[in-house]
């Protein structure tokens, strides 16, 4: 099953970007170490290891794309999030393919709450 989500935050995409890609900055909106690094072909882990994955395409302070790792499955899982500039805002509009079917529930969940609300509420407190 696909999930698309789109949010803003108050915040300038460079920000956002940093966010969903230093391991510092990850490790303070979830509390947990992460391995990560904005290049492509870089496998990545967060949440110790709950999430794990790779990154496809990294172009900086503008979009991501990764594969997430389910296990064994016919499609890839893939995650598209694309970082827009509006004001002093950032667009944020996320696409997740392929997401198994008896995950779906706690992975989009985990996407509105875990990740985009943590980001939310990170950038936002100043």
């Amino acid at each position: 099953m696909d999930f698309k989500y789109t949010t803003e935050i108050w915040a300038d995409p460079e920000e956002v970007f940093a966010a969903l890609t230093n391991p510092f900055q990850i490790e303070l909106w979830t509390g947990y170490p992460a391995d990560m690094k904005a290049e492509a072909g870089y496998v990545f882990s967060l949440w110790d290891g709950d999430i794990t994955g790779v990154n496809l395409e990294v172009i900086p302070n503008k979009s991501l794309t990764q594969e997430w790792f389910f296990g064994e499955q016919e499609e890839p899982s893939i995650v598209r999030i694309l970082l827009k500039k509006e004001g002093s805002k950032t667009r944020i509009e996320m696409n997740h393919s392929h997401i198994p079917d008896d995950v779906y529930e706690e992975i989009t969940e985990g996407w509105r709450e875990y990740y985009w609300g943590a980001i939310k509420g990170m950038l936002e407190m100043y």
